[in-house]
């Protein structure tokens, strides 16, 4: 059962932190908040977040201010960002691996005078913005209040600024309301039955917008979030059996993390009872013997993280992909056409997105936020606002909604949306480039990777790892191209526009290199490269090339840890792809492995395994 006490009145209330303080109240010692270092009460997380406000309001921060919040992956975000709100501000999620020159442009773009980190180094000081520290040991903080009295902010104040990629090259800052958060929650609460004994999960990146609906709907309902070990977020084996040992009840997994925890043996009597997922395309149902139901999801940013939401059923005879449910509660969705009108039922329109989520806008954008929040006539004569996704949709015979794809170039993956034009600006930046591409290709099913075009200038020759290195200084990581492609020129279609079928298929011989192709040189390097080839969604690859430049990443590289489990029957630790991220390393682990357990092995043992080798390899 809900929290009926709170849903009762989710409506009176002004802002988040005015939520939370009705749960303070009401279970001070509860526990709210968990990670694999402390465990914070209600009055706990009350007090710490006290102090992080008072800091802020004694240096002149107030209604209207933007606070940056660069923390590691654990309590201190929940505790920096309750703070900031408390102290009548809206907070900027800041990874603290985002490039110098990005934060400091996302800290100036939104006016951020302070910024809270739990070290000083984390945070990063740019013109302009000083550091508050998480960590009270010596900082002459103001003694906090023995309890919140005076909780600051309404529903038209900011409740957090999140930047995506831009079209321009340049980053845009969303601005969600306190309004548009409480819609989320109480959809939320409401959907899915949310109670105080519920254990929930925060497992996304902190500056990704699902990171918010990991905490606050809980949080305002009394129920406890456990922060997922940073070894154990992309491990779907171990985040499986993290989840059943924590009594997890209901967790948020990306989609295509989703889909390998789909594949695994669950228990009957497992406590998780709903899998939320989204962020992607979602491939797969789920299969009949899983304990929990399975919910997708999609909304982009700017609609406050969830628009649409629905069941995936068991089974379907559909050789489509699940759809992505139907509109959330206070929420509606339009399909147009290009001259705004609505498509008929089955056919494919853009899809815009209207309501109680819709944000405010761009920081600083007013053009951009005119264009993409549109304002467009009801039947009933009001104008309604609506945001314009760029996606394209169709609406099912049941209602539902189908995503087809996108009506222009951004791309999707790992949850994260991607301009290419930020990436192409960025790579022009490099004295040896002349002109550049960047696209999304998918050779296998939900296995996406960005692949840069680079015609160099005359008489200049691009280095990859050089190139790396300079784009490392400008983009986050899962915005730097997997793998590169020089070519004499761009192919351009008739229009003038680059032609991106006619771009060549990446392969062994054109993929930029600092080293030549290397072919393996032994059975164990044979075995292992088609498994990584096989993964990456290319033909071969020379046995030195780094998995991660490939477009690998960590889900991919915890299914090659599974898939070396399964064939050569070594259970490596996912660390182990990081540290030894070549063919060629990661058959000397293999190697290694098997000559220790040969080693502890009795001779009737290893007559056994020679007559079971020599038996596969006659079949």
């Amino acid at each position: 059962m809900a929290n009926a006490g709170l849903a009762q009145s989710v409506s009176t209330f002004r802002s988040v932190s005015q939520m939370i303080a009705a749960q303070v109240a009401a279970t001070p010692r509860a526990l709210a908040i968990v990670d694999d270092n402390e465990r914070l009460t209600y009055a706990e997380l009350d007090s710490r977040s006290n102090e992080i406000a008072k800091a802020l309001e004694t240096a002149g921060v107030g209604s209207g201010s933007v606070v940056g919040l660069c923390t590691s992956h654990s309590v201190a975000f929940a505790i920096g960002a309750l703070g900031i709100w408390k102290s009548g501000a809206a907070y900027l999620p800041i990874d603290p691996d985002t490039p110098s020159d990005r934060r400091t442009f996302q800290l100036n773009d939104c006016g951020a005078r302070f910024s809270v980190s739990e070290r000083r180094r984390e945070a990063g000081e740019s013109r302009g913005c000083s550091v508050k520290v998480l960590d009270t040991e010596g900082q002459e903080l103001p003694a906090p209040p023995a309890a919140t009295t005076d909780v600051k902010g309404g529903e038209e104040e900011l409740a957090y600024v999140i930047y995506t990629s831009g079209s321009t090259g340049v980053p845009k800052g969303v601005e969600v309301m306190q309004a548009n958060l409480m819609n989320l929650i109480s959809w939320h609460q409401e959907a899915f039955a949310v109670s105080p004994s519920d254990r929930a999960t925060q497992l996304a990146g902190l500056g990704f917008d699902a990171a918010v609906w990991e905490l606050w709907p809980y949080l305002t309902a009394g129920a406890s979030v456990h922060f997922v070990p940073e070894g154990t977020r992309t491990d779907p084996q171990s985040l499986r059996d993290w989840l059943l040992a924590h009594g997890i009840t209901i967790t948020f997994v990306p989609t295509a993390l989703a889909e390998v925890l789909l594949g695994l043996d669950w228990p009957r009597e497992a406590s998780l009872r709903t899998l939320l997922t989204g962020a992607d395309t979602l491939h797969r149902y789920p299969p009949e013997h899983l304990p929990f139901q399975l919910v997708n999801n999609y909304g982009p940013t700017e609609c406050t993280v969830v628009a649409t939401s629905g069941i995936v059923p068991v089974s379907a005879d559909s050789k489509l992909p699940p759809s992505i449910g139907r509109p959330i509660k206070n929420a509606c969705c339009h399909l147009l056409d290009k001259n705004l009108e609505e498509v008929a039922p089955g056919e494919v329109g853009e899809l815009y997105i209207g309501g109680a989520g819709v944000a405010r806008g761009y920081r600083n954008r007013p053009d951009l936020t005119a264009e993409r929040f549109v304002s467009l006539a009801s039947g009933d004569g009001r104008r309604d606002r609506l945001y314009r996704t760029g996606d394209l949709a169709s609406r099912l015979s049941d209602g539902q909604l189908a995503f087809v794809g996108r009506a222009d170039e951004q791309i999707k993956i790992a949850g994260y949306r991607i301009e290419p034009n930020e990436i192409v600006q960025a790579l022009h930046g490099h004295q040896s480039i002349q002109s550049a591409c960047v696209v999304a290709r998918e050779e296998t099913p939900g296995n996406k990777k960005l692949v840069g075009y680079l015609v160099c200038k005359a008489g200049s020759r691009c280095g990859e790892a050089e190139l790396r290195r300079f784009l490392q200084q400008k983009l986050p990581g899962y915005m730097i191209p997997g793998a590169f492609v020089v070519i004499d020129c761009l192919p351009l279609n008739s229009n003038g526009k680059v032609d991106r079928g006619a771009l060549p298929v990446p392969t062994p011989g054109n993929i930029l290199r600092d080293t030549p192709f290397v072919a393996t040189r032994t059975p164990l390097e044979e075995r292992l490269e088609a498994i990584v080839a096989e993964l990456l969604g290319l033909g071969r690859i020379s046995v030195d090339d780094n998995f991660f430049f490939l477009g690998g990443h960590s889900l991919m590289a915890a299914q090659l840890i599974n898939k070396i489990a399964d064939l050569f029957g070594v259970a490596l630790p996912l660390h182990t792809v990081f540290r030894t991220p070549t063919v060629a390393k990661l058959s000397l682990e293999i190697e290694n492995h098997l000559v220790a357990r040969l080693a502890s092995m009795s001779e009737e043992e290893v007559r056994r395994l020679e007559d079971a080798s020599f038996e596969e390899s006659a079949t």
